[in-house]
């Protein structure tokens, strides 16, 4: 599927960006297993950009992430693809201590859900720092560089090109 200006996934089916990294463990081992699962649990995989390492965003650590951005087609509502998220992430042995931002095997964030914006107790789409973050906006731009941001208006090439974000990020594999 190359249409970027789609606002919903053919059939019905909801359109969603996941954002997928960790830096404990087995990093390139668990985005494996985190796509694998996703596929098998969430929907249909249609895209994944390119692996990037990245050092962490908004904490000190010593070992940087492994990130990617995939696209999904799935007949799960938000909430619903969050809670699977979620499982996933356990599986992989996350653990939250509520801490704020942490070192962790795996993290699967809702980046965009159709072009809808959803704002509950537990859920935030589009993720609130999306155009903060290179490690997001790089991956994004490279599978749909054109798909538009609904709440400001800018396509992902546009956001990636002025974000100030400064932190390390290369890529180290093509999808």
């Amino acid at each position: 599927m190359k249409s970027a200006s789609a606002t919903t996934a053919p059939n019905s089916l909801n359109r969603v960006f996941l954002g997928i990294g960790g830096n404990l463990g087995d990093r390139l081992g668990n985005l494996r297993r985190a796509i694998e699962l996703i596929g098998e649990r969430i929907g249909r995989i249609e895209k994944g950009s390119s692996i990037y390492l990245s050092e962490p965003w908004g904490f000190k650590h010593a070992k940087y992430f492994t990130n990617i951005v995939a696209e999904i087609y799935t007949t799960f509502s938000a909430d619903e693809v969050l809670t699977k998220a979620f499982e996933i992430e356990a599986e992989l042995k996350r653990t939250r201590s509520g801490n704020g931002y942490e070192g962790r095997t795996m993290d699967i964030d809702i980046l965009f859900f159709n072009n809808e914006i959803v704002n509950t107790e537990r859920l935030v789409v589009p993720h609130p720092h999306i155009c903060q973050r290179l490690f997001v906006l790089l991956p994004m731009a490279e599978i749909e560089p054109n798909f538009v941001h609904p709440q400001n208006g800018k396509t992902m090439l546009e956001l990636s090109e002025i974000c100030t974000d400064n932190g390390k990020i290369k890529k180290i594999s093509s999808n």
